[in-house]
């Protein structure tokens, strides 16, 4: 799996332990001296994308982040069932 650079620390020590997931920090570079796409940045940004445009996940309306994953969980399914069909 691939995570932004802000996703890293403590996640990928738990994504291994909990998940049995490896994680891959996708980072930029220090100083770029000119445009350089970044390495499967671009599957994250789409991916966060295609959850946006879903009105719930526009905002953050949700008081339990429980109640936010569920969201989440059934705009994925969403956008993956319309992917198949």
């Amino acid at each position: 799996m691939f995570a932004d650079g802000g996703y890293a620390g403590r996640l990928v020590e738990w994504a291994k332990q909990n998940t049995n997931l490896v994680l891959s920090i996708v980072e930029r570079p220090r100083a770029p001296p000119r445009f350089e796409p970044l390495p499967r940045r671009w599957v994250i940004e789409r991916s966060f994308g295609w959850l946006i445009k879903n009105r719930r996940l526009g905002r953050d309306f949700e008081q339990r982040t429980d109640g936010a994953e569920t969201l989440i969980r059934i705009a994925a399914t969403a956008t993956m069932l319309r992917r198949i069909a």
